[in-house]
C-alpha cells in the first residue's frame, strides 16, 4: 500500500503542500539521470519536515522540481502531481510560478554568496523582494521593513548593514541576509536547502536559531534539506529519508530516530560519530550509493543492504512506501522485510556499543554500555614522537606604493602540545583558527616565525630542505580533498609508489609488490592499480591517499580534515580504516577537523584552538564532559546531537558575533569579545594555558569552572 501522509499524522489539518509520485530527469551525455523517482510527501502548516540522505539521493532536485527551477532543457519534471493550495504547480504558467516563488514559497539556498547579487547592497535586494510582491509599497516603508527583517534575523547594526554589499558580510551574516529576504513577504512555505553546510558549528547554531525565529514569526511550514542527522534531530517535526531518488522512510522524527524501520536509516545512524558519547566502532554502510543513470532493479538499496541475503524479491520488486503500525509506532518504510529491521538494529547497536537514540523519557544520553575504545587506546607511557613549543606562524601584510610591511596575520600565535607513539591528538576549532597552518608548520611546509618543532628528540625547526628529506620519510600528511592532491595524469600504482621512488626505495619487482600490499591494507582491489584517480569514488580516492602516506612506514601522520568532504557512510569507512591502521602500525596522528563527532571517535586527547592559540587541552572525556573554557563549552553546546530526545536536555550557549580578524586580535584574552562570562580582567590580561583550579586539564581562562553541556552517560567524565 502506498503511504499517504494523512495516515502518518494525527491531525485534521489539510496539508499546505501535497506531492504525489514526483519524477524528474536530466539528459546527460551518458544517458538519462533519474534524479527523482516517485517521491510522495505532505507538508502541514507550521511544521518542519526534514529531508535527509547522502549526496545524490535526490533531496535538492526534489524541491527544485516543486518550484520549477530545474535547469532546462536538460532537466525536467516528467511525472507526478504538486498540489499547493488546491493548484497543481506542474500545470501553472511561468508567470504564475513567478508570483508564487518568493512571495508564497521562499527558498534559502546552500551558498548565499552565489545566491546574492554581488553588485547590489543586501538591503536593496531585500527591498526588491518586497517590491516584487507588493509594488505599491513606498520606498521608505520598504527600507524600514528591510531593516526590521535584518534586526529580526540577528544582523548587528542593521541600519548600517542595510547599505553594505554581500562581500562585506561574514558567511553567517550572508545566510542571515538570505533568510531575511526569504521571509520578507511572510511565505506559507520556507525551503532551506543545506542552509548550514558550509558554516562552522557555532555559526550553524546561530543560523538554525534564526530559522526557528523566522518560522515562529511567519508561521511558515518549513522543508529542511540536509545530510546532517543531528540538524534533523534538533529542528524537524517529521523526517523523510531519501535514497536513490526515492523516499525509503518517513515519519515523526522521534519515532524514526528511536525505532528506524528501514535498513538504510539504521545504517546512516550507525555510521555517524557521536559528540555526546564514545562508540566502540562505527558500522558503515558497505559499498557506494547507486548511479542514478542505472538504478538497480527492485529495491535500490539491496546491493548494500545486510538484510538482502540474496533474496530474489529485493532485486526484482520495488518495495512500496507502506504504513507500519506496531504497538502505536506509525510511520512508513519501503522495505520488503520491515519486520526484520528491529532485530537488525539491535545487532548493529551491539556492534556500535550504544543505543542509536534514547527512548522517550529515558535518562539523558545513558547508553546500553559505554566503552573506552580499548582497541584504539595508546600506551601513554610510550615514547614522545612530537613536541611543539611556542609555535608561531605570522604572515606579513604589505601595503602602500612600496609594499612595505604594515602588519601581520597571526595565524598561529604560541602553540604548545606533544604527541606520543600510537596516540591521536585531535585539533579542533572554527575555520581560520590556525589548525591547518599548525599542521603545515609541523611538516615544515610553512616556516615557523618562532618556536620549536621537535620530532623524535631532534629540533627540525631550522633544518634545510636537504636535511628535512630523511625526516619527512617518517612524517606524512593527508589532505582534505583527495582528488586535488592526487595527480590526475598518474595511475594509482605510480601515485602510491612515488614516495618510494623519491626516497630511492623502489625497484620494479619489490615496488609493485609493495603497492599491492598497501592497496590490500587500505581496502582497495590491487587489480585496479592501473586505473586513474578519477575512476574511483571520493572514499576510494582518500584510501589511495592513505596508502601513499603510509608507503614509507612513517611514525606520524598529519590528517587535515581527511573526511570532511565525504558522505557519512563513506566517512565511517575511512575513520574505521584510520583507527585500524593505527592499531596495526602503531602510528601517531595529528587529526585536524571541525567535526566534533569525528574528533571524539578517533582521538585520545583533544586540543581546542581559537584565533591561533590552544585554549583547552586534555583527555577527550575530560574535554567533552568536563569542559572548563567558555569557547569549548560553546562549541559543544552548538553541535547538533543525532537524538531528538535530547533537544531539551542540552545546555544551549549561542555565541554572538564572528571570529575576530587575526590581523587585529583583541587585547587581553582573545575570546573576550564573544565570551558569555567576560569580566574586566579578561579585557586587559592574556591568560596562559594552565590548570588553575585543579580540574585535571589546562585551559586558557581566568575563570575555568566546569560546565557540562552534553548529556553524558553515567560515570563518564573522568575517562
Amino acid at each position: 500500500m502506498i503511504v499517504s501522509d494523512e495516515r502518518l499524522r494525527a491531525t485534521s489539518a489539510e496539508p499546505v503542500l501535497s506531492v504525489r509520485d514526483l519524477r524528474s530527469e536530466f539528459d546527460t551525455v551518458d544517458g538519462i539521470v533519474h534524479a527523482v523517482d516517485g517521491v510522495s510527501l505532505d507538508l502541514y502548516p507550521g511544521e518542519t519536515l526534514g529531508i535527509v540522505g547522502e549526496s545524490g539521493s535526490g533531496k535538492s532536485v526534489s524541491v527544485m522540481s516543486l518550484l520549477g527551477l530545474l535547469d532546462k532543457p536538460a532537466g525536467r519534471v516528467v511525472g507526478g502531481q504538486i498540489m499547493y493550495k488546491g493548484r497543481d504547480l506542474r500545470m501553472a504558467s511561468q508567470s504564475e510560478l513567478r508570483r508564487i516563488r518568493g512571495k508564497e514559497i521562499a527558498m534559502v539556498f546552500q551558498d548565499p554568496m552565489t545566491s546574492l547579487n554581488p553588485v547590489m547592497t543586501v538591503g536593496k535586494q531585500i527591498v526588491e523582494a518586497l517590491h516584487t510582491a507588493n509594488p505599491s509599497i513606498s520606498r521608505s516603508d520598504a527600507r524600514r521593513r528591510a531593516i526590521d527583517l535584518l534586526r529580526l534575523v540577528g544582523v548587528p547594526d542593521p541600519e548600517q548593514r542595510f547599505d553594505q554589499h554581500p562581500f562585506e558580510y561574514s558567511g553567517g551574516m550572508r545566510q542571515r541576509g538570505m533568510i531575511a529576504m526569504a521571509i520578507a513577504n511572510e511565505p506559507s512555505i520556507l525551503i532551506a536547502d543545506e542552509p548550514t553546510t558550509a558554516l562552522d558549528v557555532t555559526i550553524q547554531a546561530q543560523v538554525l536559531d534564526v530559522l526557528k525565529q523566522a518560522q515562529a514569526a511567519t508561521g511558515a511550514a518549513t522543508i529542511l534539506i540536509t545530510h546532517d542527522l543531528g540538524v534533523v534531530a534538533e529542528m524537524a517535526d517529521r523526517v523523510a529519508v531519501m535514497y536513490g531518488g526515492r523516499i525509503v522512510e518517513v515519519g515523526d522524527v522521534d519515532e524514526v530516530f528511536r525505532d528506524p524501520r528501514h535498513p538504510y536509516t539504521v545504517g546512516l545512524m550507525a555510521s555517524l560519530p557521536r559528540p555526546d558519547r564514545d562508540l566502540e566502532r562505527l558500522v558503515p554502510i558497505e559499498g557506494l550509493p547507486p548511479s542514478l543513470l542505472h538504478l538497480p532493479p527492485g529495491c535500490p538499496f539491496h546491493p548494500r543492504c545486510r538484510l538482502y541475503q540474496g533474496r530474489s524479491v529485493c532485486h526484482t520488486e520495488r518495495p512500496a512506501l507502506a504504513v507500519i503500525d506496531d504497538q502505536g509506532t506509525i510511520h512508513g518504510s519501503a522495505c520488503h522485510f520491515v519486520d526484520e529491521v528491529p532485530e537488525f538494529r539491535r545487532t548493529v547497536e551491539a556492534a556500535v556499543g550504544v543505543e542509536l537514540a534514547s527512548a522517550p523519557g529515558s535518562e539523558p544520553g545513558v547508553p546500553v554500555r559505554t566503552t573506552a575504545r580499548s582497541a584504539n587506546e595508546p600506551a601513554f607511557e610510550s615514547e614522545e614522537i612530537l613536541e611543539i613549543r611556542g609555535l608561531k606562524v605570522h604572515f606579513p601584510i604589505r601595503g602602500g606604493f612600496l609594499k612595505n610591511v604594515v602588519g601581520s596575520v597571526k595565524a598561529v600565535d604560541g602553540v604548545d602540545f606533544t604527541i606520543r607513539a600510537g596516540e591521536t591528538l585531535g585539533l579542533v576549532g572554527e575555520s581560520g583558527c590556525g589548525k591547518s597552518t599548525t599542521g603545515r608548520a609541523v611538516m615544515r611546509l610553512l616556516d615557523p616565525t618562532d618556536g620549536r618543532v621537535v620530532f623524535k628528540g631532534r629540533d627540525i625547526t631550522h633544518l634545510s630542505r636537504k636535511e628535512l628529506r630523511p625526516v619527512r620519510r617518517e612524517m606524512q600528511i593527508l589532505f582534505q580533498d583527495p582528488f586535488s592532491s592526487l595527480d590526475p595524469r598518474m595511475k594509482v600504482e605510480d601515485l602510491i609508489s612515488e614516495p618510494l621512488r623519491i626516497h630511492g626505495m623502489y625497484t620494479r619487482q619489490d615496488g609493485s609488490k609493495r603497492v599491492k600490499e598497501l592497496m590490500e591494507l587500505v581496502g582497495l582491489n590491487p587489480e585496479h592499480s592501473s586505473r586513474f584517480a578519477h575512476q574511483f569514488s571520493g572514499g576510494q580516492r582518500q584510501r589511495i591517499g592513505v596508502a601513499r602516506a603510509i608507503a614509507l612506514n612513517p611514525s606520524l601522520l598529519i590528517l587535515d580534515e581527511p573526511v570532511s568532504a565525504l558522505d557519512v557512510s563513506i566517512q565511517a569507512q575511512v575513520v574505521n580504516l584510520l583507527m585500524e591502521l593505527q592499531k596495526e602500525l602503531g602510528l601517531a596522528y595529528l587529526f585536524i577537523a571541525h567535526d566534533l563527532g569525528v574528533i571524539r571517535q578517533i582521538s585520545h586527547r583533544i586540543a581546542v584552538m581559537y584565533l591561533g592559540r590552544i585554549v583547552e587541552l586534555g583527555d577527550k572525556r575530560e574535554v567533552y564532559h568536563r569542559p572548563t573554557h567558555p569557547y569549548t563549552q560553546s562549541l559543544l553546546s552548538a553541535v547538533p546531537v543525532p537524538d531528538p530526545a535530547q533537544r531539551t536536555r542540552k545546555t544551549r550557549i549561542i555565541l554572538a558575533g564572528d571570529v575576530p580578524n587575526p590581523a587585529d586580535p583583541p587585547v587581553g584574552c582573545n575570546f573576550n569579545t564573544r565570551c558569555f562570562k567576560v569580566q574586566e580582567r579578561c579585557r586587559h590580561e592574556d591568560p596562559e594555558l594552565a590548570d588553575r583550579e585543579g580540574h585535571g586539564h589546562p585551559s586558557a581562562c581566568f575563570f575555568p569552572e566546569v560546565t557540562p553541556v552534553l548529556p553524558s552517560a553515567s560515570g563518564e567524565g573522568r575517562g
